[in-house]
């Protein structure tokens, strides 16, 4: 994937990946233990703290200019796969690692019947994963859903080794199509405020309890409930 910038250029604080905060510093701190040396060890640390250290959540989710920063998202623990990619793209900038928010649109994204409701069907506006540039390439990494929601609802999780693209498996583990992509937006320095919530907005109006929250709620209990397999981890 070739890079409209280069890489050098895309290590930087912005408005949204505020990797110069404490917050996110503690993070990244926590993820790593020193004993990664490349910059690769580094981003696959990195992509498995984020995927499994901060709970996917579509419900409840702040949408507030202040609520899409990386350090404001670590701080509430949650979010989903927007909130996760800006911290992601965050963390891998501060360990060194060039990084960029890739948005897409999806078929059959992970979810509830309750929220196939909201979003208005099976397509999902505004996927979000990274771009990480390894190795002298780009790969894509989609640090999104955590175990526990992939065993909840039938997904094999999603690994990243850093030299090969790690996007949503077209297949769940029974072998029936999962997600399909539709279009893919390209690659973002720093999150596109205006394109991704007003996208959101227009394209799933009842997903949103107020202007800069969506619906509340729980995918884990939905799934749960769904499955009989309950709460636990």
């Amino acid at each position: 994937m070739a890079a409209e910038t280069p890489p050098q250029d895309l290590l930087g604080v912005t408005q949204f990946l505020d990797y110069d905060h404490p917050v996110v510093q503690e993070f990244v701190g926590q993820a790593l233990d020193g004993t990664e040396t490349t910059p690769t060890e580094k981003a696959v640390a990195l992509y498995y703290a984020v995927r499994d250290k901060l709970h996917y959540e579509v419900y409840g989710a702040a949408l507030s200019r202040d609520g899409l920063k990386a350090s404001s998202i670590i701080s509430r623990g949650r979010g989903f796969c927007v909130h996760k990619s800006i911290v992601y793209a965050a963390v891998c900038r501060a360990a060194g690692v060039p990084s960029r928010i890739a948005l897409t649109d999806v078929r059959n994204h992970l979810a509830s019947p309750r929220l196939r409701e909201l979003v208005g069907g099976d397509v999902f506006r505004f996927h979000a994963l990274n771009s990480v540039y390894l190795e002298g390439k780009w790969v894509r990494a989609t640090p999104v859903f955590t175990k526990l929601l992939c065993r909840l609802y039938g997904i094999t999780p999603l690994e990243f080794d850093g030299s090969a693209d790690s996007m949503s498996h077209p297949y769940d583990s029974k072998g029936r199509r999962y997600m399909e992509f539709l279009h893919d937006y390209g690659d973002f320095d720093d999150f596109p405020y205006e394109l991704v919530v007003e996208g959101i907005r227009s394209a799933h109006p009842a997903l949103f309890a107020s202007r800069y929250e969506t619906a509340g709620g729980s995918l884990v209990a939905e799934a749960a409930d769904e499955t009989g397999l309950g709460k636990a981890a």
